[in-house]
């Protein structure tokens, strides 16, 4: 089994407009969508990243606020699912709620953690 990072990117919208209401179902949807995964017991981890602000280093040492301010989704989250190949960590993907609101997931492959040593 491989591992695979799921990168969910959503829409740049102020979550102050959005209603209590609105934001437990979206919760709900989140929740039951992600233990659908780890129920057939192919969640590795999960995690939000906790601010939507950082810095972005670029060559020359130059650092500018980010991450990415030019772009027009923000990257709110990921989880990593074991699957055997790419085709199947994409059906995985299926269903997630940022699609529901006009975001994207990114399913890249994961290595093997470096050990910092050769070989």
């Amino acid at each position: 089994m491989k591992e695979f990072v799921l990168l969910f990117r959503q829409p740049s919208y102020d979550y102050s407009e959005v209603s209590k209401e609105e934001m437990a179902e979206l919760s709900k949807k989140w929740k039951e969508w992600w233990q659908g995964i780890e129920e057939q017991g192919k969640l590795a981890s999960r995690g939000p990243l906790l601010e939507m602000n950082g810095k972005v280093l670029k060559p020359g040492g130059v650092v500018t606020d980010g991450p990415f301010v030019e772009i027009k989704e923000k990257l709110g989250s990921f989880i990593i699912v074991k699957a055997e190949n790419l085709e199947e960590a994409t059906t995985l993907a299926h269903g997630c709620p940022a699609l529901d609101q006009g975001g994207s997931v990114e399913i890249r492959p994961v290595g093997k953690p470096w050990s910092g040593t050769k070989g």
